[in-house]
């Protein structure tokens, strides 16, 4: 996605992207190196599936916050983020592609100047949303 300027938005617009093709496991033992969040929920096959009970391992859920922060900062540059906050609502898995939906909810003039207010929504292939949050990002023009 490219930054839009004021004028290129307008209230309704829904922009998606997908920000991860087939997720790699590898993608989330490097993210954990990263993070420094060593979980074995996310690192350790054998402790996720027979100790914990889950399918397999899944991904750190600020990794997912992170790849839909980056489809927003790519529609409205990274400097103008305000506020960006978010819900995690499913867990998500190796070979899963994620898509995020972001949608102008308003536009409105004040201290910090013109800011649209953006409702994201990350789902994976299945539809099922795995990330529900907001932004507030100051346009330019």
């Amino acid at each position: 996605m490219t930054a839009r300027r004021a004028s290129d938005l307008a209230v309704g617009q829904t922009f998606e992207t997908v920000v991860v093709e087939d997720l790699k496991r590898t993608q989330i033992v490097q993210y954990a190196g990263a993070s420094g969040d060593y979980n074995p929920l996310h690192t350790d096959e054998v402790y996720a599936t027979k100790i914990a009970g889950y399918p397999t391992v899944f991904a750190h859920g600020m990794l997912t916050m992170g790849l839909t922060g980056q489809a927003i900062a790519g529609l409205v540059g990274a400097e103008s983020l305000l506020r960006f906050g978010v819900r995690f609502t499913a867990q998500v898995w190796p070979g899963d592609t994620l898509t995020a939906r972001i949608s102008v909810v308003r536009i409105d003039t004040g201290d910090d100047g013109r800011v649209a207010e953006l409702s994201v929504s990350t789902v994976n292939a299945e539809g099922r949303e795995v990330v529900s949050g907001y932004a507030h990002a100051k346009l330019a023009g």
